[in-house]
């Protein structure tokens, strides 16, 4: 028989799959799993790209001894060729190069299919946290019928990337007496730390992309102010996250469009709010000021009017609930949503004085630089004087966390341990109201509703204490300090250096402290504070950085860091960094997400961990010089504090290379040449 692939036999590849459960409890395409699923797979985009409903070919579930119950979704084809498509990593390939879905692969490849219905199940479901999904291809070849099967599981612990679970030539795994194996296989399967990373800059940036859509949709459609965009963002997020057990999420159909004071759409938000963040444990007059905030938008507004039945309200939330919250409801602690979310709408945020207080947030990569500068671990004590969004705390909360995954084997130890880090290791100040407001959610997404950010002026209002908790009213003991302070402030922001680090000096606190700051507040421009800094704390480096804040402040920084409680000695050996050319281009195009705006173009991470090597390094750096040749100097300071930049210590070689010589005799002799031939043109001419 001749080889037959170009007509489908679909029908009979799904009929061999519904003979391999031997009876065992499974649903065709048209029956319903359970209300849950099906309304999830209802809600999600079709597998084609439009509002159709998804219907899987065979649905059902595992369930282990321990009552645990996993969704499985089987896709089937029935043609050669239509098995799966990956990209050139060998992931799936779902999505386009600009992250888009790619509709055509997930519409014509079984494995695709699949995992585009776990998808949908993780995104719009609040029951389920894992999935299974499997593709089956079947077709025939000189007679003999071929099937390709490809099972993968996709949860949220692992940032919905789809992990190849084995090779199956059956799907007897799925069968009562095989599932408990399968189940410990599944949940042997990890992320490599390449594969979080690359995952969480996909997620953040799909984050972006749909916070600029939203953004738009609110000024285009909605004529909502500029000054209520965070306001709402952030308060519709919390009414719609839940407790498990105690609040349920606010549901969209919830916000009928009543017109009553009492049960408007406005009062029903509020109301949730109001319940998450007391099942959160947050002290009463953090609710008290968080909800004073946010009744601006949802109380003493038009936008929980009904127009033809429905409210501004409601139709915000449509978008939130399917578009933003599928990001916030899973295992994605270590994503810095607020932070992003702020860096979109920045410009929608009323800041006071805010041209001079240039409040732009530090972006991610640097906060975890500065972190690892400062040597954070699981017992290290952080705060942060003017917290922004709280990306140095969120930063330095994964690096404590994951050293304590490493170093703490008991589990039950090590769960104590990062509660502990979560409840009392860090802690935040921010002044202003919609900025703190960030902070706070941005906290609670990293499931710590009880962290300590505290609404105040660091300068005045802040004395170094805990202000919630077992331990309110003791000094904070921190060992860390990170800040990229407002440069308007006095000597640039060094202010708020010097104050934090005199209270870890009363302390006798050892420890380190790495600050963002304009880079001429280390020529001068930072004094007094400058010099008062040294007479208790080491200068330990000066990094001249690069453009790190293209389109959104136009000033030259550097990071300095401090060995904290140890008096600079003259003689001192300080590290000077050029770090202006860190292997990113940068561009500023607001429509654009970071993938395009921060692209990685000549070894951006490997530099980064360079300059980390070089300041962390005690004795000599020539081992591990590579990227900086050229660029590193050590030197001493003056105890003046006026001295501090690269640019002071750069080491300028006047003395003539072997190879300069060279380049001058050819210039010269090419130059000659062309003279002796001009005058003999000029001489023929003449004859």
């Amino acid at each position: 028989m001749a080889s037959n692939t170009k007509h489908s036999i679909e029908e009979r590849v799904e009929d061999w799959c519904k003979q391999q459960f031997k009876g065992q409890k499974y649903y065709t395409k048209t029956e319903s799993i359970n209300s849950e699923i099906e309304d999830a797979l209802r809600k999600a985009p079709s597998k084609k790209g439009g509002s159709g409903t998804n219907y899987p070919d065979i649905k059902c579930f595992i369930e282990t001894n321990q009552m645990r119950r996993i969704p499985v979704m089987i896709e089937v084809k029935g043609k050669k060729g239509d098995f799966i498509k990956l990209d050139a990593n060998g992931n799936i390939e779902n999505k386009k190069k600009d992250n888009e879905p790619n509709y055509t692969n997930i519409a014509k490849y079984a494995v695709n299919g699949a995992v585009h219905y776990a998808h949908a199940i993780l995104n719009f479901t609040e029951s389920y946290k894992d999935v299974v999904a499997i593709g089956v291809n079947g077709f025939e070849i000189e007679g003999e019928f071929k099937k390709e099967i490809g099972v993968y599981y996709v949860s949220k612990d692992n940032l919905f990337v789809p992990k190849l679970v084995g090779d199956y030539s059956d799907l007897s795994f799925l069968l009562k007496e095989n599932v408990e194996e399968f189940v410990r296989k599944v949940d042997e399967l990890e992320l490599t730390d390449e594969e979080i990373e690359n995952k969480k800059l996909e997620l953040e940036d799909d984050i972006e992309r749909k916070l600029k859509t939203l953004n738009q949709k609110m000024h285009d459609e909605l004529s909502i102010e500029v000054g209520s965009r965070v306001k709402l963002i952030a308060g519709l997020v919390m009414a719609g996250l839940g407790v498990p057990g105690k609040v349920a999420p606010l549901k969209a159909e919830d916000l009928n469009g009543e017109i009553s004071e009492e049960d408007n759409d406005g009062a029903k938000v509020m109301r949730k709010i109001k319940s998450y963040l007391k099942e959160k444990r947050l002290p009463k007059e953090k609710i008290e000021m968080i909800c004073n905030v946010l009744s601006v938008v949802f109380i003493h507004s038009k936008l929980a009017e009904p127009v033809n039945g429905e409210s501004k309200l409601h139709t915000l939330y449509k978008d939130i609930k399917r578009d933003i919250m599928p990001f916030l409801t899973g295992e994605l602690h270590n994503i810095d949503f607020t932070g992003r979310l702020f860096n979109v709408l920045n410009e929608w945020v009323d800041v006071p004085d805010g041209a001079e207080n240039d409040v732009v947030l530090t972006p991610r990569y640097v906060t975890q630089m500065m972190a690892r500068l400062c040597k954070v671990n699981m017992d290290s004590f952080v705060w942060d004087f003017a917290t922004g969004s709280a990306g140095f705390l969120i930063s330095a909360m994964n690096m404590m966390i994951a050293d304590a995954k490493a170093k703490i084997s008991s589990p039950a130890e090590r769960d104590k341990k990062i509660l502990k880090i979560k409840m009392e290791q860090l802690l935040g100040i921010e002044k202003l109201p919609d900025i703190y407001l960030l902070a706070v959610l941005n906290m609670i997404l990293m499931q710590d509703g009880s962290a300590n950010i505290i609404h105040a002026d660091s300068l005045t209002q802040f004395e170094g204490n805990y202000e919630q908790g077992e331990h309110k009213g003791e000094p904070f003991p921190a060992t860390v300090f990170l800040l990229n302070p407002p440069y308007s402030a006095a000597g640039k922001g060094f202010i708020f250096v010097r104050r934090a680090l005199q209270m870890m000096n009363d302390q006798n606190r050892q420890g380190r402290a790495a600050v963002l700051i304009q880079e001429n507040a280390g020529s001068g421009s930072g004094l007094p504070y400058t010099r008062e800094i040294l007479e208790k704390n080491t200068l330990l480096a000066s990094i001249k950085m690069s453009d790190i804040f293209s389109g959104k402040a136009s000033v030259q920084t550097a990071v300095y860091v401090f060995e904290v409680g140890t008096p600079h000695e003259v003689g001192s050996i300080v590290k000077f960094i050029d770090f202006s050319k860190d292997g990113y281009t940068r561009q500023n195009r607001k429509k654009s997400s970071q993938s395009v705006n921060l692209r990685d173009t000549d070894n951006a991470k490997e530099r980064y961990d360079e300059v980390v090597r070089l300041v962390n390094h005690r004795g000599s750096v020539e081992g591990i010089l590579n990227y900086f040749k050229g660029c590193y100097v050590e030197d001493t300071i003056s105890p003046n504090g006026n001295d501090w930049t690269y640019s002071q210590h750069r080491k300028i070689d006047t003395r003539p290379a072997e190879e300069d010589f060279r380049q001058v005799v050819k210039d010269y002799l090419a130059w000659k040449v062309s003279e002796i031939m001009k005058q003999d043109g000029e001489n023929c001419l003449g004859k």
